[in-house]
């Protein structure tokens, strides 16, 4: 069975509709009425490495993991037979810009089930924020230029696993007539995010559910 974050592409991540950040971030949004900033370029902590030294036979291909994150994913790997860090990058990578959108849309549709209730209510939250603004998200992903295990761990049977993606997005603001409030298509901008997801190994749902995410330091 391939197994990623949510990593049954037609069957889950269609179903997956999330992004809210618990953080710093609530969705890429440009500040309104205000020139867009360039924003600091900040490069990823550690070095990454292959996972297949001294992993089991099935880890097959370098899979993006910093080093900080080797011990953990070396133990998800032993525990669940079905976890693969390749394949799970792959899947996390296509569920990023799936929930991306979805989040720009204002779609809350069908969370409930892969999200933790936190990230639910966030998520809500910042799409109600929006629209009593009476604003618009015109954002689109140009494309993601890096993502890899940032850190995992195993506590007893819940795995849990961060990865960061480095990405380019033209992110647009408009108002209820799609007037430009900020931003702009033709200048993509340079984001850092760090998305987290646990799972019950043990347990017969492949789902991963996400539980935090954050603006990378």
């Amino acid at each position: 069975m391939v197994e990623t974050v949510l990593f049954a592409m037609v069957t889950v991540f269609l179903g997956l509709r999330l992004y809210a950040v618990l953080g710093k971030r609530t969705g890429h949004e440009q500040s309104v009425r205000k020139p867009a900033e360039e924003p600091a370029v900040t490069t990823s902590a550690g070095s990454a490495t292959d996972v297949r030294d001294n992993a089991p036979a099935r880890v097959a291909g370098a899979a993006p993991v910093d080093q900080e994150a080797t011990v953990g994913v070396r133990a998800i790997v032993a525990a669940d037979n079905r976890f693969n860090p390749a394949e799970f990058i792959e899947g996390a990578k296509s569920a990023y810009a799936m929930i991306l959108e979805d989040f720009w849309k204002g779609d809350v549709e069908g969370l409930s089930p892969y999200v933790s209730a936190s990230v639910r209510d966030s998520f809500a939250d910042a799409v109600k924020a929006r629209t009593e603004a009476g604003e618009v998200l015109d954002n689109r992903l140009v494309r993601i230029d890096r993502a890899a295990i940032a850190s995992a761990s195993l506590e007893g049977r819940v795995a849990r696993i961060s990865v960061r993606f480095d990405a380019d997005i033209a992110a647009v603001t408009r108002d209820a007539e799609g007037q430009v409030l900020a931003g702009s298509m033709t200048d993509a901008l340079e984001t850092h995010d760090v998305w987290t997801f646990e799972r019950e190994i043990r347990s017969d749902d492949p789902n991963w559910i996400l539980v935090d995410t954050d603006e990378a330091d």
